[in-house]
């Protein structure tokens, strides 16, 4: 039988504070929160766990790589299917939450606006244009 490695089960992410990714993830998102300790929150999105993990306990699952510094820029854009690009963004203005871009018409038949949480990493809401 072939090896299938088509079914993420979870992404973790590596945030600077712990509480303040914790409260804008059930701000935002509302997920439902399967685990959590002092370092460590994990979140329900749909079939897929986000794991928001303290960077000060990184750098043992990914050694010899090295964890990349806080404000070292973008290295991962997570986009979330949506029906209404627009009315997502007036929920999370409503929310206090500052976009980054969009909502724009992208040339590959898609309406995107984009958002980062607390650590710098970017989230993406897309619609598919008709």
């Amino acid at each position: 039988m072939p090896m299938l490695l088509d079914r993420i089960e979870g992404v973790t992410l590596f945030v600077d504070e712990i509480d303040a990714a914790k409260a804008f993830y059930q701000k935002v998102f509302a997920p439902e929160v399967v685990y959590q300790d002092a370092v460590s929150t994990v979140l329900k999105f749909s079939g897929t766990m986000i794991n928001l993990l303290d960077a000060a306990q990184a750098p043992q699952l990914v050694e010899p790589v090295a964890v990349s510094a806080p404000g070292s820029g973008a290295r991962v854009l997570l986009t979330i299917k949506v029906h209404d690009v627009d009315s997502v963004c007036a929920e999370l203005r409503k929310l206090g939450v500052t976009l980054l871009n969009g909502p724009i018409d992208r040339p590959w038949g898609r309406r995107t606006a984009a958002f980062a949480d607390p650590s710098g990493h970017v989230w993406e809401v897309a619609q598919e244009l008709r």
